[in-house]
């Protein structure tokens, strides 16, 4: 493969990481935030409590993505395959065949499995509701169009994975872009004006 073919599909594999795995990952602070400033929490929203959050989601995510896929998960493929059910084959090899070892370690893979397709199913849901329901701070009177509309996204959506996540990941990797530019933005323009209102600013 010439190197042109190479950087064009190094490209298109980034776009398309970007519309499936970091799309994820990019849209999870939109009901968390949200839920962490629900008034039935008692936080309130001010800017030291505002920056809290953030940066506990940041550092979180961080985190997760650093020292659980990048060093852990991407180390410990299972010939080429990853995954809670691969991962749990593979230790399950290295264990041996001490059956009570072989057992917990099923156990445990099983558990994993459970939670991963629990996930699934609330994901799609609350992410989907999360973003509609923003609409209801620029026109309070579409409120009850908010669970409908999400109900028509999540049908479309549903019904296109059908094409695979390679053409899914394509798609959606354009608007992740977009959404990730547009965050840098306003967080910067919103980090200046927090600093010029906290820092006097000279004559």
């Amino acid at each position: 493969m010439s190197t042109k073919k190479q950087s064009a599909s190094l490209r298109a594999m980034t776009l398309g990481a970007l519309g499936v795995v970091y799309g994820d990952i990019g849209t999870s602070p939109l009901y968390t935030l949200h839920e962490i400033f629900l008034p039935t929490s008692g936080m309130p929203l001010d800017h030291h409590h505002l920056v809290g959050a953030v940066s506990t989601i940041f550092w979180g995510l961080m985190l997760v993505v650093t020292l659980k896929y990048v060093i852990l998960i991407l180390r410990a493929d299972n010939n080429g395959e990853g995954g809670a059910m691969a991962l749990t084959a593979l230790a399950a090899k290295a264990a041996g065949s001490t059956p009570r070892r072989r057992a917990l370690i099923l156990t445990i893979g099983m558990f994993g499995a459970t939670l991963f397709f629990g996930d699934s199913v609330i994901t799609p849901a609350v992410t989907v509701m999360g973003a509609i329901e923003g609409i209801e701070v620029v026109a309070p009177h579409l409120q009850p169009y908010v669970v409908p509309l999400s109900v028509l996204v999540l049908v479309v959506l549903f019904a296109v994975q059908r094409f695979g996540t390679g053409a899914v990941g394509k798609s959606f990797g354009p608007i992740i872009v977009v959404w990730f530019v547009m965050l840098a933005v306003v967080g910067r323009k919103s980090s200046c004006k927090v600093y010029r209102g906290l820092v006097p600013m000279s004559p």
